[in-house]
């Protein structure tokens, strides 16, 4: 229908409309739409992701002779440029330009005039930032990986050092049987390794491209995706376009594993902060690595500990946050997206300062092995030894011999003392068998030497894991 001749003009966009897409605009957005729209603030850690992408993106355009060389050259050269001001801290992000996307190609183009136009050809910011995201975990899963490995490296160090330093093994925090803080400490370096491993798994599955998949439905251009995948250093390009700009299981995989991971910190933490308590005694932090109380002057708490173990909750809190905003989008991106990026970026700081602190904590300990050594043999914590001896030598069954020592543990307690003090005489009156021999695996030291077996806490068993550990994880 044509317009009557006396309806008035449409007014041209306002010139606040986005100049990024605001031909379709004839106003500009609200206040709270803007603020509530933009992500600069979030998104700019992204700058050099952002960059590298459109750099491979304007190469790829040449190559395929979509644009010009000359035009290429000018897109690098202006990119290298905003890439130097960004880092530089000389880059004055603009709200208004709403993401980290926006702010460059506008800068490009104050640069180079028109040649910028053409970068975003055949590209969306779907696409786009799909690819920035990627990269960025990806980068954050290598970072991670030598974290994690350092902290392996400190552990092992120290493991070493105790190998067969006794102390006492719990479960239920109840004294259970001897083990040594070397066999402790490499119990955290396993776990640690398979950190790593999820870490490195979930770093195969994001090494997918998704630029050059466009919006949502990919792209009439004769695109050379596999060049764009491999300039980025991505294995191959991805399959689906749809897939391509919708996914963030990559992201949602690298929060899960950050989460165990962090769990496991925190469960070294927590025995940091009881192994450093009065009540225990058994290691001490230095200045380095606790605070004092403004009030109670004798004060040492194990702060760094405490605050690995606090931080755990926003790990988890991260997944869940990111978990909550994809469950309900149907194909493809929606902008609630958006909010894929604060809990990954905070959930990898965190784990970053957790995985760090707990390295220096490891390192900066002091065993009191005394103390150790005591709380070992407390609880009658050989009674297993008892036990298996009494299979091993007098060919009782084991649960003939469980419920023989159970009766001799209770005599022990009712006379106040340990197993290897009760007298021979006490224990013959509920198995008259028992010879001396039986002292020889009653003490702490004598019952972590005879657990030989593989894995377990005798110091050569240690020793052969620590070998075969740094082997596994330190090469």
């Amino acid at each position: 229908m044509s317009r009557p001749t006396n309806a008035p003009t449409p007014a041209p966009a306002s010139d606040s409309a986005n100049p990024m897409w605001g031909g379709r605009f004839e106003a500009a957005a609200a206040d709270i739409l803007q603020a509530i729209n933009a992500s600069i603030d979030v998104d700019k850690r992204l700058y050099d992701e952002d960059i590298a992408g459109s750099k491979a993106h304007a190469a790829m355009l040449v190559a395929t002779g979509i644009i010009s060389a000359d035009d290429g050259a000018a897109i690098e050269r202006g990119l290298e440029q905003v890439r130097q001001e960004m880092a530089n801290g000389r880059f004055a992000f603009d709200v208004g330009l709403e993401d980290i996307h926006m702010n460059v190609e506008a800068r490009l183009a104050a640069l180079i005039g028109a040649p910028a136009g053409r970068l975003h050809t055949a590209r969306s910011r779907n696409d786009q930032v799909a690819t920035d995201f990627r990269l960025w975990v990806r980068r954050a899963l290598e970072r991670t990986d030598l974290e994690l490995k350092a902290l392996q490296a400190a552990l092992i160090e120290r493991a070493e050092e105790h190998a067969a330093t006794v102390m006492p093994g719990f479960t239920h925090l109840q004294s259970a049987q001897p083990v040594t803080f070397g066999h402790h400490l490499m119990a955290y370096v396993e776990m640690i390794g398979r950190d790593r491993g999820r870490f490195s798994d979930c770093a195969t599955r994001l090494n997918e491209c998704p630029l050059g998949a466009g919006a949502l439905a990919g792209t009439s251009f004769p695109l050379d995706r596999v060049m764009t995948a491999r300039t980025l250093g991505f294995r191959e390009p991805t399959a689906n376009s749809l897939d391509s700009v919708s996914a963030r299981d990559f992201a949602l995989e690298a929060l899960s594993a950050a989460a165990i991971c962090g769990t496991h910190l925190s469960r070294l933490a927590e025995e940091i902060v009881l192994w450093s308590s009065a009540q225990f005694g058994f290691i001490r932090l230095s200045d380095r690595f606790t605070t004092g109380s403004s009030m109670m002057p004798q004060k040492r708490n194990p702060d760094a500990a405490e605050l690995v173990r606090g931080k755990t909750g926003r790990l988890l809190g991260a997944f869940i946050a990111l978990t909550t905003t994809m469950k309900g989008l149907a194909l493809t991106y929606s902008k609630d997206m958006q909010e894929d990026k604060p809990p990954v970026f905070d959930a990898f700081d965190s784990l970053s300062l957790c995985v760090r602190a707990s390295e220096g904590m490891v390192r900066d300990l002091t065993v009191n092995a005394e103390a150790m050594a005591r709380a070992a043999g407390a609880g009658h914590a050989t009674a297993t030894d008892l036990a298996d001896w009494l299979v091993r030598t007098l060919g009782v069954p084991f649960r003939e011999a469980h419920h023989t020592t159970g009766k001799i543990v209770r005599v022990a307690e009712t006379s106040g003392v340990t197993l290897d003090k009760l007298p021979l005489s006490e224990m013959r009156a509920i198995e008259p068998r028992i010879t001396e021999a039986v002292y020889q695996v009653l003490t702490p030291e004598r019952s972590v030497a005879s657990r030989t077996s593989f894995g377990g806490t005798a110091p050569s068993e240690v020793r052969r894991q620590i070998a075969r550990a740094k082997e596994r994880f330190l090469r």
